[in-house]
C-alpha cells in the first residue's frame, strides 16, 4: 500500500533525452511533477504485471499525457490483460485521449524476448515467478565503438580532416598512395553500453542472475526479511538477502538498488532489510522516492 513518505512501485530511466518508464503505482504522478520532468517524453511504460500496486498510477499517466500537446504514440507494454486494463479504464473514465496509445501485450511471458527495440538499444524482458503472469525488463545498449587514436591516423597516413570522421563511423578510407585504412587500425576495442534491470515481484530464481549480468544498476524488490521468508515465498517475493544473493552469483553487477518493500517496515526498520542484503552483496543500497541515479559510461568514469 502506498504510504505518506513511500509511494508505490516506479522507476523512470531517461537516456538521450528519452523517458523510460517501468510500472505505474499509484502516486507516480506527483513524483514526476516533484522532479518537474517532461511526462510527454515519456516513450513507452513497461508494466511487470497487473497486480494493483503496480498499475493503478496507469489511468491518470494516460489522461495526464492528452494535456502537454503529445504528438508521439505511447507504447504502453506489459503481460496478458494489460491490454484490457488500459482499454477498460478508457472506456469507464470516458478519457480524452488525442495521441495514439499502442498497446502491446507479451503474449508468452514465460519466453525471454526482446519487446522494444530504439536506436542503440533495446528492452527485453524475463520470465519472473509470481502470483500472476510477470516479467521483469532489461534496457541494454549495443556495444559503442571503440576510442579513437588521431596518432595511429596520422601514422597511417590519414590527415586530419573529413576522413578521421568515416572511420570513427566505422568505414575504411583510401589514402593518396592507395592503401586503405580500416577502422580497427586507428580504433580500439569495441566498449560496452549500458545496463539497467528492473526485477520484481517474483520468487527468487537462478535463471534471474544469469540475465542480469553485466548490469551497471539492478533495481530488485527486497520485499522481507529473512526471518519472514516463508511469508515472501507464500506471497511469490523474496527477502532482501534473497535478492543480493542473486547479485552475488551474478557476473559484472556494478549496484544493487532495493525496492518494493513490505508497508509493515517503517524508514528505521528498513536498515535491517539492508544490512542483510549487505552482508551478501556489500554493493547493495536503499532505494527511495524521487532518488537519482546517474549511470556514466564506464570509459567516463576515473
Amino acid at each position: 500500500m502506498p504510504l505518506p513518505h513511500r509511494h508505490l512501485t516506479s522507476m523512470l530511466v531517461r537516456r538521450e533525452g528519452d523517458l523510460f518508464l517501468f510500472d505505474c503505482g499509484e502516486g507516480t504522478q506527483v513524483s514526476l511533477r516533484r522532479l518537474n520532468l517532461k511526462w510527454k517524453k515519456i516513450n513507452a511504460i513497461f508494466i511487470s504485471h497487473t497486480h494493483a500496486d503496480h498499475v493503478t498510477g496507469l489511468p491518470g499517466m494516460l489522461m495526464l499525457s492528452s494535456q502537454v500537446e503529445r504528438t508521439e504514440p505511447l507504447y504502453v507494454i506489459g503481460p496478458p490483460k494489460i491490454a484490457e486494463f488500459v482499454n477498460a479504464s478508457r472506456a469507464v473514465l470516458e478519457m480524452y485521449i488525442n495521441y495514439e496509445i499502442i498497446v502491446r501485450e507479451i503474449d508468452d511471458p514465460r519466453a525471454k524476448q526482446v519487446v522494444y527495440q530504439g536506436d542503440g538499444f533495446c528492452v527485453r524482458c524475463v520470465p519472473l515467478q509470481h502470483s500472476r503472469p510477470c516479467v521483469g525488463y532489461i534496457l541494454e545498449e549495443d556495444s559503442r565503438p571503440g576510442l579513437f587514436h588521431p596518432e595511429r591516423a596520422i601514422d597511417a597516413g590519414v590527415p586530419r580532416g573529413p576522413l578521421w570522421g568515416v572511420l570513427q563511423r566505422g568505414e575504411s578510407v583510401a589514402v593518396d598512395d592507395g592503401r586503405v585504412v580500416q577502422p580497427a587500425d586507428v580504433m580500439g576495442p569495441a566498449r560496452p553500453g549500458r545496463k539497467v534491470s528492473y526485477i520484481t515481484d517474483t520468487l527468487p530464481l537462478r535463471t534471474i542472475s544469469d540475465e542480469i549480468a553485466g548490469s551497471d544498476l539492478v533495481i530488485c524488490e527486497g520485499m522481507f526479511e529473512a526471518a519472514l521468508a516463508d511469508t515472501a515465498h507464500a506471497k511469490r517475493h523474496m527477502t532482501a538477502r534473497e535478492a543480493a544473493q542473486i547479485a552475488a552469483e551474478s557476473e559484472g553487477i556494478k549496484s544493487l538498488g532495493l525496492i518494493h518493500f513490505s508497508p509493515r517496515y517503517t524508514e528505521r526498520d528498513l536498515k535491517r532489510l539492508l544490512d542483510e542484503a549487505i552482508e551478501v552483496f556489500p554493493r547493495t543500497f536503499l532505494t527511495r522516492d524521487r532518488q537519482h541515479i546517474p549511470i556514466p559510461y564506464e570509459d567516463d568514469v576515473d
